[in-house]
């Protein structure tokens, strides 16, 4: 099979927003998926082992891959490890390299694949204020949580702008349309912002009902084909 053309990516729709730096396993169990690890597979350079995610809106199964179930913003993975297993499916890890803009699906091959356009993060000045407000904020959240589940991150928080925002993103259990808006926030400073915000709210409403977060209920499930 010939590599596809620039700004094509071969694509695996999840019920889930992904974002980059994030490593994340996946069970790959359909026909089409298997095509498409395959396809990865037999690319010699493992840099270009790379494929595409957007979320599929709440209320679609995850089948029904038509355009308008899929939101517009996705994140590109790299391919980092391929399991095979016995019945002829995939346990893979990927890891989100950068953010794409889906233009348009296409559904006529063996797998998925979308013509994309790049989005880089606009480069702005993050203030020092800022990148600490953050960092308190999810050490409360931290605190708060642990008091009645198991630590939801164990390691040091980046001190990087940009790593910390995306790392932020991916931690916090938020609904699907909070972290789709996380992941199409335009640079930094806005991504750190929102989060934080939405950090701040997790805190208070954990102060009025302390028991599971406030959108634990609303998370979406995990659906890996």
């Amino acid at each position: 099979m010939t590599q596809p053309p620039p700004g094509v990516l071969p694509m695996f729709p999840l019920s889930t927003v992904l974002f980059p730096g994030v490593s994340i396993p996946l069970h790959v169990f359909e026909e089409r998926y298997r095509a498409l690890v395959q396809h990865l597979a037999a690319e010699p350079d493992p840099a270009r082992r790379l494929f595409g995610s957007v979320a599929i809106r709440e209320g679609y199964e995850v089948g029904d891959h038509g355009a308008q179930s899929l939101y517009r913003v996705g994140c590109v993975l790299q391919l980092s490890e391929i399991e095979p297993l016995d019945d002829g499916g995939y346990d893979i890890v990927a890891v989100g390299r950068g953010r794409f803009r889906l233009d348009r699906l296409r559904t006529d091959g063996d797998f998925p694949q979308a013509e994309v356009t790049d989005l880089g993060d606009a480069e702005v000045e993050v203030p020092a204020e800022l990148v600490a407000r953050s960092r308190a904020t999810f050490t409360a959240y931290r605190a708060a949580v642990s008091q009645f589940r198991a630590d939801p991150f164990d390691g040091a928080l980046p001190r990087d702008p940009q790593y910390l925002s995306w790392t932020l993103a991916a931690l916090v259990p938020l609904p699907m349309a909070e972290r789709q808006e996380l992941l199409e926030a335009p640079n930094t400073r806005e991504r750190l912002e929102l989060v934080t915000g939405m950090l701040r709210e997790e805190l208070r409403a954990m102060n009025v009902i302390p028991s599971l977060p406030a959108t634990e209920v609303a998370r979406t499930r995990w659906s890996p084909n």
